[in-house]
């Protein structure tokens, strides 16, 4: 599927022209006076009516026979010459890639963004979505520049624990409002953590995980299947099999003792006593 759209979206347009660009420019394959005359006799009534049209007919002939034999010619070797198409587009992503690398390609990088930012709704979007993307596609120090550990905090309401990226302080008036230390900390979305919510929680309700960024990223991008290799930590087994046995014990008590549990409850005559 992959191999497909590319060879559909990129690939076959670059092989039109080359395939248009050896029939209008080069020599190859040669076209004989024969050749001619037989395509001709099989014209169709539009080929016609643009032979007609035609300043030079025979030119246009000439050029028709040529682009017929390079379409079988590719036909029949249709897999390698296929291939021509994605060797093109790899060099020109490449040639593009030193041009962005250098000072021409930044300076074009730039006056690209700077057209962005003036468009009216680009303009408000645009800037947000730059800083997220950057953080990123950043390496792992420019991340814990900007999310500086790992917090636990109970969110979106108690008893609910999200992973969450402290991003520094909170506001002055949110600050006053709660009158204890606060934080700002990002909570992101899963599977994707471009988007999410940015909440400001009191600094002693959070919990800090001995996890990295990149960790926590892992872990909300999977949905928590993949967890830290340090929070893999499980139950010992004895413990483990107390809290399952626990149950079962003490329902087979009740099932083999029914009457342990309230004898006078059941005896008529011990209620008409306790009445009395």
């Amino acid at each position: 599927m992959g191999y497909q759209f590319v060879q559909q979206r990129i690939a076959e347009p670059i092989n039109k022209g080359i395939r248009a660009g050896l029939s209008q420019w080069s020599p190859w394959p040669e076209v004989y006076e024969q050749e001619i005359i037989d395509v001709e006799a099989e014209l169709t009534a539009e080929q016609r009516n643009q032979l007609r049209q035609a300043t030079d007919p025979k030119a246009w002939l000439r050029d028709h026979v040529r682009r017929a034999k390079i379409r079988t010619l590719w036909n029949h070797y249709q897999f390698p010459l296929d291939l021509l198409g994605l060797i093109v587009a790899f060099i020109l992503f490449y040639i593009v890639g030193l041009l962005l690398g250098s000072y021409i390609g930044h300076s074009l990088y730039k006056r690209g963004e700077m057209l962005i930012q003036r468009l009216p709704l680009f303009k408000q979007v645009y800037p947000s979505v730059k800083q997220i993307t950057d953080f990123l596609v950043s390496d792992g120090k420019d991340r814990m520049k900007q999310f500086s550990r790992v917090v636990a905090v109970q969110y979106p309401r108690r008893g609910i624990w999200s992973v969450g990226f402290v991003t520094g302080e909170t506001m002055v008036n949110i600050q006053r409002a709660a009158g204890v230390p606060c934080a700002t900390v990002f909570i992101p979305s899963s599977p994707t953590p471009f988007t999410g919510y940015t909440i400001s929680v009191p600094r002693s309700d959070m919990i800090e995980l001995p996890i990295t960024v990149e960790e926590a990223l892992r872990f909300t991008v999977s949905g928590g299947v993949v967890l830290p290799p340090s929070q893999t930590a499980e139950l010992p087994a004895s413990t483990q099999d107390e809290d399952a046995s626990e149950p079962m014990q003490s329902s087979h008590v009740d099932a083999a003792n029914p009457s342990d549990a309230s004898p006078e409850e059941d005896d008529p005559t011990t209620l008409a006593k306790s009445q009395h």
